[in-house]
């Protein structure tokens, strides 16, 4: 297949769509997600509407967006980087000076607006606990409580500042969040529900089997077991891999009860581990750096598929091929 041009929209649109078809709820659920915005943004006054976020219509992840440049802006080198601050945008520029031509510069976490509203991705997380059969209405509810909790933490952040560098030193900015986190949620569901651990070693063996974890450990971050023995027997997995950011502290009770066995997670605040660790929940840590990598890789390898870009790596980012 000859692989196309790309314009800014193109990248954009085809980043939301690859995330839908990789997102745990399924294709329908998002649909009905999106008919609801629609209906609600009908309801809004005059008023309410200038303020509402009208690509949250067409797509369902608040946690990304182009966040300055032109959709029809032909894109054919981007600069990737999992978290994009002045420092990063600065180095944009300096190797444009001296010829890398960078047309865009790729965060994989969320800037500006994405970062302002991306709590609104953790509605997801329902579906998932639900799916490991926490029933509905207790997986909304401890949910919903985490969710403004996150809301109320992160409206202290700074949103603009690299927005603003990166119109200064006029760069073009975009962040796919949960697209790419939901690629390695689905990548690691994949490679375990085939693989089929019987033992938290045989967990850790598998993970450093793939490119980012392994190249990670040589750099001195190994994933982890930090609850359970590496004997310890694996049936049901649970992955803390999306959904924006950590899901409710008093949700691993509910996922014991259901028959989870083993949390693996990209992270874990001491809060949510001593809850995990009291509902004798197996856990181990992948390595946030490491996980986003994947996600990261397998969103870019199925963009390359279609289109013609090269990519260029900075911030903790490195490409490898799935």
């Amino acid at each position: 297949m000859k692989l196309q041009k790309m314009k800014l929209k193109n990248l954009y649109d085809e980043i939301v769509k690859i995330g839908v078809e990789g997102d745990p709820r399924g294709k329908l659920a998002i649909s009905r997600v999106l008919e609801e915005r629609k209906q609600h943004q009908q309801k809004l006054s005059p008023g309410d509407k200038e303020y509402f976020d009208k690509e949250c219509l067409t797509n369902p992840y608040a946690d990304s967006r182009i966040l300055v440049g032109s959709p029809d802006l032909e894109i054919k080198n981007i600069l990737v980087g999992i978290d994009i601050d002045t420092s990063e945008l600065l180095l944009a520029s300096n190797l444009n000076a001296k010829g890398a031509a960078i047309d865009l510069v790729l965060s994989h976490h969320p800037i500006g607006k994405a970062l302002a509203n991306f709590y609104d991705v953790m509605d997801l997380q329902i579906d998932v606990f639900n799916k490991q059969g926490v029933a509905l209405g207790v997986a909304e509810n401890l949910l919903f409580e985490r969710k403004a909790e996150v809301e109320r933490r992160v409206s202290g952040a700074n949103f603009a500042k690299t927005k603003d560098a990166a119109e200064l030193l006029k760069l073009n900015l975009i962040c796919a969040h949960t697209p790419a986190d939901n690629q390695a949620y689905g990548f690691l569901d994949k490679t375990f529900s085939k693989r089929k651990p019987k033992n938290l070693k045989e967990v850790i063996d598998i993970l450093l089997e793939i490119d980012e974890y392994k190249e990670s450990a040589r750099g001195g971050c190994l994933p982890r077991i930090i609850n359970g023995k590496g004997t310890s027997r694996v049936k049901n997995l649970h992955y803390e891999f999306t959904g924006g950011t950590e899901g409710p502290r008093n949700i691993y009770e509910k996922l014991a009860d259901s028959g989870v066995d083993t949390i693996i997670a990209m992270h874990l605040s001491e809060e949510h581990f001593q809850s995990a660790r009291k509902a004798n929940l197996n856990i181990i840590l992948a390595g946030h750096i490491a996980s986003d990598n994947l996600g990261m890789n397998v969103l870019l390898d199925k963009l390359q598929k279609k289109f013609k870009f090269t990519v260029l790596s900075c911030s903790g980012f490195k490409r490898f091929s799935h």
